[in-house]
C-alpha cells in the first residue's frame, strides 16, 4: 500500500471534477510532511481516476483533475 493511499482515497471520495488542496491540507490528510518525493508517486493517482494538474509552489497548492 502506498504511503499516499489516504490522499488518493480522499480525492476519489470527493469526486469533484477539479480538487485544489494546499500543502497543509495534504499533510493533514496523510499525517506527515510532503517533500519532493511526493511527485514520484503521482502515477498512482491515475488508478483512482485523477491526475495531477497545476502545482503552485508560490501558493503551495496542488490541483487534481478527474481523468474520466
Amino acid at each position: 500500500m502506498s504511503k499516499y493511499a489516504k490522499l488518493w482515497e480522499h480525492i476519489k471520495d470527493k469526486g469533484d471534477q477539479e480538487i485544489k488542496l494546499t500543502f497543509g491540507e495534504i499533510q493533514e490528510i496523510i499525517g506527515f510532511e510532503i517533500d519532493h518525493s511526493f511527485l514520484n508517486y503521482k502515477k498512482e493517482l491515475i488508478q483512482y481516476g485523477y491526475k495531477f494538474g497545476k502545482i503552485s509552489l508560490k501558493e503551495k497548492t496542488v490541483v487534481f483533475t478527474r481523468t474520466e
